[in-house]
C-alpha cells in the first residue's frame, strides 16, 4: 500500500531539514566560514522540521519564518510541542544571518547554539514523525 501524498511531501521536508542540519554542523569546525552561514542553515532545519511536521498533521500553515508561530500550530501531544527550544533566538537568523544589518554578525558560540537549537526541533520532529508511522 502506497504511502498518503501528505506523508511523502512531510519525508521529503523532513530530509531538507535533515540535509540542513548536515550542513551547519559540518561547517562548524571550518575556520574558514562565516558564523552567519551556520546560524542560517541551522534556522532553516528548525523551520523545514517544523513545517514537515505540520504537513504530516495536515495543518496548514503561514508561509513565513516566525518559528514560534509554526510550534504554536504543532498538536498538543507530539513531542515537538513540548520542545523547549528559544525559538525566537533561532527565528532571527531567517534574516539576520543572511542580509547586513547594523547588528553585529554572529559569533561563533550563537553558531554552535543555533546547531543544538536546530538539532533538538529536528530529533523532536523526527521522533514525532516515526511514532506516526512516517518512516
Amino acid at each position: 500500500m502506497s504511502k498518503p501524498e501528505h506523508h511523502l511531501e512531510s519525508a521529503r521536508w523532513l530530509r531538507y531539514a535533515a540535509e540542513d542540519l548536515k550542513a551547519a554542523v559540518a561547517l562548524l569546525g571550518q575556520s574558514a566560514v562565516e558564523p552567519r552561514h551556520i546560524c542560517f542553515l541551522s534556522q532553516q532545519a528548525a523551520e523545514k522540521s517544523l513545517k514537515a511536521a505540520l504537513i504530516f498533521a495536515q495543518i496548514k500553515f503561514p508561509f513565513r519564518h516566525d518559528l514560534d508561530e509554526l510550534k504554536n500550530l504543532v498538536p498538543r501531544g507530539w513531542a515537538l510541542s513540548r520542545c523547549s527550544v528559544d525559538l525566537a533566538e533561532l527565528t532571527e537568523w531567517a534574516v539576520e544571518a543572511r542580509y547586513p544589518t547594523d547588528d553585529d554578525d554572529p559569533t561563533w558560540e550563537e553558531a554552535h547554539r543555533a546547531v543544538e537549537q536546530a538539532r533538538a526541533i529536528y530529533e523532536a520532529t523526527h521522533s514525532d514523525l516515526q511514532g506516526r508511522g512516517l518512516g
